[in-house]
């Protein structure tokens, strides 16, 4: 019975241990212990959007200056022209915190201020745009927030565009690295938060990862003294891209890289299915080959390389090009599903 009874508890412990996994729960191997946690941290897969690895990931807490990575994406959806000439107004002249010092009445493309905006953190370029695209910070936040719940980002409430403390702006670990996520698919976006030096305007970048982080790509640091020192980090290695978010962190560069570390350690992207790969369909007794014309992808653990199950079904055809469909499953839970393809 003794025996028995251990065996069962084993079973359950390794159940749990699997189901955490699943749901994007696993206990990343710790960062050193001499580097100190953020107050909240999330770690995700920039396709997927797995999370890999949070902490407090849906604490509401102040992000300082990486609100910006949102009034960048707002801006760049809002404004077609990027080269477009804009007159710096009154409001954006002497606006407190970090800046790049613009005067009133001198000339900036959008462009230049996005550089401004991400590479400086000016919160004077944060304005200028704003102003530009909405004609009032109140009516830019609306637009924030959209592009927000856009992202899925649910949790937070934007009210200014450059992050100095105001009631009623927060976020969270988990909505910030998921609006991220999706500024980072804008090719614009990410063009400006991986460059180092802009050279129109003799601006460096102020984030120091892309310097000592190997295979860093952005994205922007952060500081108040309400929200700490925050930073929101993305990273590529071989085939898998991940964004670290820290929210009030002592050390943002090292508990940054350790998260990362142990992410890139844990998880590997694995291509499920091609394009190209045949797929299986019976029909009438008849096997028939289908595709699904696009490449599905997912960070896995070792553990988990063979717990991947894809299901297809024959459809009478809704069309001449659709076959049937297709699902793919992680340990029983539904990863992906579509429809299969002539070829």
């Amino acid at each position: 019975m003794k025996r028995r009874k251990k065996f069962f508890l084993l079973v359950c412990f390794m159940i749990t241990v699997i189901f955490n996994n699943f749901t994007g729960q696993y206990a990343l191997t710790k960062a050193k212990a001499d580097v100190p946690a953020a107050q909240a941290e999330c770690v995700l897969e920039l396709y997927s959007r797995r999370i890999l690895y949070q902490s407090n990931g849906d604490l509401r807490l102040p992000m300082a200056s990486t609100t910006k990575i949102l009034t960048a994406i707002t801006v760049l959806e809002n404004c077609e022209n990027l080269q477009q000439k804009i007159v710096i107004p009154k409001a954006a002249e002497g606006v407190e915190g970090s800046s790049v010092y613009l005067k009133s009445g001198d000339e900036y493309t959008v462009e230049d201020l996005l550089y401004g905006l991400m590479l400086r953190s000016g919160n004077d370029c944060a304005t200028a745009l704003a102003l530009h695209c909405a004609g009032s910070i109140e009516q830019f936040a609306c637009k924030m927030n959209k592009t927000a719940q856009k992202a899925g980002a649910l949790e937070s409430n934007f009210k200014n565009p450059h992050g100095l403390p105001q009631k009623g702006h927060y976020t969270t670990a988990r909505d910030l690295a998921l609006i991220t996520c999706y500024a980072m698919q804008n090719e614009q976006f990410a063009k400006i938060v991986s460059t180092v030096y802009y050279s129109p305007r003799k601006w460096k970048n102020k984030n120091k990862m892309l310097a000592l982080y190997k295979g860093a790509i952005g994205v922007k640091t952060g500081y108040t003294k309400e929200a700490g020192r925050c930073l929101v980090s993305a990273a590529k290695r071989n085939y898998t891209t991940l964004i670290c978010v820290v929210l009030n962190c002592p050390n943002t560069y090292e508990r940054s890289s350790s998260l990362l570390d142990d992410a890139f350690k844990a998880y590997k992207t694995v291509t499920l299915l091609s394009a190209d790969t045949p797929l299986e369909l019976n029909k009438d007794g008849k096997r028939i080959h289908a595709y699904t014309r696009r490449t599905y992808a997912y960070p896995l653990m070792t553990e988990e390389m063979n717990l991947i199950e894809i299901k297809t079904r024959f459809c009478a055809e809704k069309s001449q090009e659709i076959l049937g469909q297709f699902e793919i499953y992680l340990a029983k839970q539904l990863l992906f599903s579509g429809n299969l393809y002539k070829l």
